[in-house]
């Protein structure tokens, strides 16, 4: 077993755990769902949904993804100081005084207000050195874009200016699980595309929801949530890719184990009061690890294979469970994420998706990484 840490000074008695042998099978199923022809651009924002990114972009890179995409330019000069040298391409708004930090470092730009096109013009009139940038349509996510009544005027403005090499025109559904929203935005995408000259362009609109429902005129898919072993929330017609598995693992080692009398109580609060003679058992991961405290006594762990379940308040470092009748010492793990203990799991009984609790865990909790 290949085994990497992201630090190599770790100590602490806890940690994520990422298989990158299933980020790669992972990345290997999405890709056989697409058409050979079709370009995959591999969401990895947010420090790879908290997985590591400068870990899983040469993993996904092997496999075969053609593009990267981030967040900020930040996370993008992350990745090239990684010795990442593929296209790189920002998916949230890059300010107009940033553009210049993105042209340098070869990261390219989500372009839709004149503020940055502008900004473009200007700085290949000072240095001679063009933008690379995808247009982002607003086709209905309301969040950013340029509007579908701007869309041409600023497409025909873009293209006639020598400061930006533009390589794609994108946009976002905001409703993928629901089929009459979404074909109203690619209603709007469709009107758009047809009336251009796309030559050239990498045209993407379908993420990871999108990628298993629709077809549409596309030639790049941005594969997120999926390439991590989870699903999104998906329409009635999606063709799931069955086999996905979740890369991440939550462990932490016990680090006290105590016995407790009944009626007493463990933890802030004394939310869990003991109905019997109980043995506890610690490990320090808490809140601040991205475990979050709505979580106390709703969850389960992993003991040499039996399931143990968490009682008390859980704290801001440390988390208790009831092991009783279990054999255990100092040093034994604890498995807090596995195939049967699900973030998914986690996520329903906070009422969020598995993306959000998934980014806490990058808080943190140094990482290992397997094959």
């Amino acid at each position: 077993m290949d085994i990497r840490e992201s630090n190599a000074n770790i100590h602490r008695d806890a940690w994520v755990e990422v298989n990158l042998s299933r980020l790669a099978n992972n990345m290997e199923l999405i890709r056989k769902s697409q058409p050979a022809d079709k370009k995959i651009l591999a969401v990895i924002k947010a420090d790879a949904y908290g997985h590591g990114a400068t870990m899983c972009a040469p993993v996904l890179l092997a496999s075969g993804i053609d593009y990267i995409g981030v967040a900020s330019v930040d996370e993008g000069l992350d990745l090239r100081k990684a010795k990442i040298k593929a296209p790189i391409l920002v998916l949230g708004s890059v300010p107009a005084w940033a553009i210049e930090t993105a042209a340098k470092n070869d990261i390219q730009i989500p372009l839709f207000t004149d503020e940055q096109l502008k900004a473009c013009e200007a700085l290949c009139a000072r240095q001679g050195t063009k933008t690379k940038a995808h247009i982002k349509l607003d086709t209905g996510m309301n969040r950013i874009g340029v509007s579908k009544q701007k869309a041409l005027e600023f497409i025909k403005q873009v293209k006639s200016s020598h400061a930006v090499e533009l390589n794609g025109i994108f946009t976002h559904l905001a409703n993928a699980e629901d089929e009459e929203k979404t074909k109203k935005q690619i209603e709007i995408w469709n009107n758009i595309i047809s009336n251009i000259d796309t030559t050239g362009l990498i045209l993407h609109i379908l993420n990871t929801a999108g990628l298993m429902t629709y077809n549409v005129k596309s030639n790049m898919v941005r594969a997120g949530i999926g390439l991590y072993g989870l699903y999104p929330d998906l329409a009635e017609s999606a063709q799931k890719i069955e086999g996905l598995k979740p890369i991440i693992g939550l462990k932490g080692r016990i680090t006290n184990i105590h016995n407790i009398k009944a009626g007493d109580g463990v933890s802030y609060g004394y939310t869990y009061i003991a109905d019997k003679d109980t043995k506890i058992a610690t490990i320090p991961i808490g809140y601040a690890d991205g475990v979050s405290r709505g979580l106390s006594n709703k969850i389960y762990g992993s003991l040499n294979g039996h399931k143990i379940k968490q009682v008390g308040n859980i704290t801001m470092d440390q988390m208790m469970f009831d092991i009783t009748g279990l054999e255990a010492k100092t040093g034994d793990i604890i498995e807090l994420l596995n195939d049967d203990l699900t973030v998914d799991n986690w996520a329903n009984i906070l009422n969020t998706i598995n993306y959000e609790l998934t980014c806490r865990l990058k808080v943190r909790l140094p990482r290992v990484y397997i094959r």
